[in-house]
C-alpha cells in the first residue's frame, strides 16, 4: 500500500449541503455529496427497485455525460464525413478504438477528481505552478469557444432542414445554457444534461433506414478492410479530426470538474469507473450508427461538395434514406450541438472558477454567489452564437477543424494528466496501474503522431511537394 492520497477540500464555495466552501488550500476535507452523488442510495424496497436504482446511478453521471457529450455536433459530422467518403471499412473499427482510449483516459480524470476533490485546472496549478496552469486554462477556453461555434453550427444546420432560421437556431442554443444555470443545483444540471443525452440515440434510428448489410458491417469491424483509397493529406485530416472527435481537453476539465461538484469521493471510483464504460460504450454506439448513416452517399456516388452549409447531410440523404430518416438525421445534429453546449460551456467555467481564488465553482452556487462561474458558462455561449451569425462565415470547415485543434493539443494534456495520476503524494494508493500507464502513454504518442503527420503533409501540400 502507499501512502494515503492528499484529498483537500476542493475550492468551490459550495452552497449548504455541500463542501463546507473553504478557499484555504490546506482546508480539512469535509464531505457531505448530495443525494445525486453516484454511490448514495436509499434502502429499496425490493430487489428489482435497489437493481433499477443501480442502473440509474450507472447511465447518469460525469463519465456517460462527458462521453455522449463528445459526441457532438463536429464529431457526428466527423463520422458522417467518414462514412460518406470511404464507406465501410477502416474507419469504423478506428472509431470504435478511438472510444476505448477515451475510455483509458477520462478513468483517470474521474479518479483523480475523486481522490483529490480537485478540479483538472486547479491540479495543474498546484503540480506544475501558475505560469502552466493559466497556460492550460487559456488553451481550453480558446479551444472550446472555437468549439462551441461548431456546437452551434450543428444546431443550425439541424433546425435549417427544419426552416428555422440562423437566428432562432443561435436564439434556442444560448437559451440552453442560460436555462442550465438557472436553479443552483448540479443534479438539476446533471438531468437536465442526461434528457438531453437520451436523444443521441436518434443516430442508430437514422442508421437502421440506411439499411447496412449486417455482413458487411461485420467484416469492417473484424477484417478493418477496405482501407480508404485517398490522398494522404485527406485520409490524415479524417483519421485526426476522427480522434479529436473522441479525444479531447475539454473532456479531461469537465469529467474531473464535474465529479468533483457532483461530491464523488474514494469509495465512488468502482461506480465512477462503471460510469464512464457505459458512456464509452453508448457514445461508440452512436457515433458508428452516424458513421453507417452516410454510407448511402458513398454507395451512390454523391458529391457532398454540391450541398450547401445549409441543410447539408440531411438534405443529402433524404432522396436516399427518406424524409424520416433524413428528419432524425438532423434531431440527431440538434441533439448533438445542443447536449455539448451544456457541457463544453460547463467546461470552461469550471477551469475560469476553479483558478480564480474565492470567485465560486460550482452548479450549486447561484450566479449571485458564483458570477464568475455562471458569467463564463453563458458569456462563451452568447460570444460562440454570435460568431455563428457572421455572414459568409465557413460554417463546415470550421466543424471539421475543431477536431483537429483538439488533436494538436491533446498530448500535452495528456502528459499533465499520466505525471499527476502517477503522483503518490496527490493519489496515495489510487496511482495508476502499469498498463494504465502503457495505454495512456501509447494513446498520448499515437495522438501526437497523427496530428504531427498531418501537419507534416499539409505543409508539404502547401509548398507544392506531393
Amino acid at each position: 500500500m502507499g501512502p494515503a492520497p492528499v484529498r483537500r477540500a476542493p475550492l468551490r464555495n459550495r452552497a449548504p449541503g455541500g463542501h463546507d466552501g473553504s478557499t484555504e488550500e490546506n482546508a480539512p476535507l469535509q464531505t457531505s455529496p448530495d443525494s445525486s452523488s453516484l454511490l448514495v442510495r436509499q434502502d429499496p424496497p425490493d430487489a428489482t427497485m435497489g437493481r433499477l436504482i443501480s442502473v440509474a446511478e450507472i447511465l447518469v453521471g460525469p463519465g456517460v455525460l462527458a462521453m455522449l457529450g463528445e459526441n457532438d455536433g463536429p464529431s457526428m459530422l466527423s463520422y458522417a464525413t467518414s462514412g460518406a467518403s470511404y464507406g465501410l471499412g477502416f474507419f469504423l473499427p478506428f472509431i470504435l478504438l478511438t472510444f476505448a482510449a477515451a475510455y483509458v483516459v477520462q478513468e483517470m480524470a474521474m479518479r483523480l477528481g475523486a481522490v483529490t476533490g480537485r478540479g483538472y485546472g486547479e491540479l495543474v496549478f498546484q503540480r506544475f505552478g501558475r505560469t502552466w496552469g493559466w497556460i492550460s486554462v487559456g488553451d481550453l477556453v480558446l479551444t472550446n469557444l472555437i468549439t462551441l461555434v461548431t456546437e452551434v453550427i450543428a444546431i443550425r444546420i439541424g433546425m435549417g432542414f427544419f426552416g428555422i432560421p440562423a437566428w432562432g437556431a443561435v436564439l434556442s442554443a444560448v437559451a440552453l445554457v442560460a436555462a442550465g444555470s438557472w436553479g443552483s443545483r448540479y443534479s438539476r444540471w446533471e438531468r437536465l444534461c442526461a434528457g438531453l443525452a437520451v436523444f443521441n440515440a436518434t443516430f442508430i434510428g437514422v442508421a437502421w433506414f440506411a439499411h447496412p448489410s449486417p455482413g458487411a458491417v461485420a467484416a469492417s469491424i473484424a477484417t478493418w478492410s477496405p482501407l480508404p483509397d485517398a490522398a494522404p493529406a485527406m485520409f490524415l485530416m479524417l483519421l485526426a479530426s476522427n480522434i479529436g472527435a473522441t479525444v479531447t481537453p475539454w473532456m479531461l476539465f469537465f469529467q474531473q470538474s464535474a465529479s468533483v461538484d457532483k461530491g464523488m469521493t474514494v469509495k465512488d471510483i468502482r461506480r465512477g469507473r462503471q460510469n464512464t464504460a457505459a458512456g464509452a460504450v453508448l457514445a461508440a454506439i452512436t457515433g458508428c450508427a452516424a458513421f453507417v448513416a452516410a454510407t448511402p452517399l458513398f454507395n451512390n456516388h454523391i458529391d457532398m461538395s454540391q450541398y450547401g452549409e445549409g441543410t447539408g447531410f440531411a438534405e443529402a440523404l433524404r432522396p436516399l434514406i427518406g424524409q424520416h430518416g433524413a428528419g432524425l438525421f438532423a434531431l440527431g445534429l440538434i441533439e448533438a450541438g445542443a447536449m455539448a453546449m451544456l457541457t463544453i460551456s460547463a467546461s470552461s467555467a469550471y477551469a475560469v472558477g476553479e483558478v480564480v481564488r474565492g470567485a465560486g465553482c460550482s452548479f450549486d452556487l447561484s450566479p449571485k454567489n458564483a458570477p464568475l462561474f455562471h458569467g463564463t458558462n453563458l458569456g462563451v455561449a452568447i460570444l460562440a452564437g454570435a460568431i455563428v451569425l457572421i455572414p459568409g462565415a465557413p460554417l463546415m470547415a470550421i466543424a471539421l477543424n475543431a477536431n483537429l485543434l483538439a488533436t494538436i493539443l491533446m498530448p500535452a494534456a495528456l502528459v499533465f494528466l499520466l505525471i499527476m495520476a502517477n503522483d503518490k503524494l496527490v493519489m496515495g494508493a489510487h496511482i495508476n496501474s502499469r498498463w494504465t500507464n502503457r495505454l495512456g502513454i501509447a494513446i498520448a504518442v499515437l495522438i501526437a503522431l497523427a496530428g504531427g503527420a498531418y501537419a507534416v503533409v499539409g505543409f508539404l501540400g502547401a509548398i507544392g511537394v506531393n
